[in-house]
């Protein structure tokens, strides 16, 4: 496989496990409960909270597709910016809210596979000093 469709290949992955994950909270009678209200462990869902959310959605979605399409060397920059930003979110949702042990496994998962991308990308990055990413 080459490293453009092992990356997309990967983006697609932890886009599902985000995905089950929110569809999973919404199975949580507790957490549902506080949806309808408007408001999730003290945060307020408005319209605002869910433009933001689209947009951290929308990094991996993107990265599906220019993982595949974008040239090397800016397809590197783009893993790497993408991957870093969603371990960072990642980690720091960690600490929001009350704990509950599917968020935590699915979190390890996502963590764990934007954290691939991250080292695979930087990899990728260095070989191509050493010869063109073109």
């Amino acid at each position: 496989m080459n490293k453009k469709d092992l990356l997309s290949t990967l983006w697609i992955f932890v886009t599902f496990n985000y995905l089950y994950c929110d569809l999973i909270g919404l199975m949580d009678s507790s957490l549902l409960k506080q949806y309808l209200t408007g408001k999730v462990e003290g945060m307020e869902i408005n319209p605002l909270f869910l433009f933001y959310a689209g947009i951290l959605m929308e990094i991996p979605i993107s990265m599906i597709l220019f993982s595949r399409i974008l040239p090397n060397k800016s397809n590197v920059w783009a893993n790497i910016l993408a991957s870093f930003i969603k371990t960072f979110v990642m980690i720091i949702t960690l600490f929001i809210g009350s704990f509950t042990i599917y968020y935590a496994f699915f979190a390890a998962i996502e963590i764990m596979t934007t954290m691939f991308i991250f080292g695979y990308s930087i990899k990728w990055l260095r070989e191509g000093n050493r010869v063109s990413l073109l």
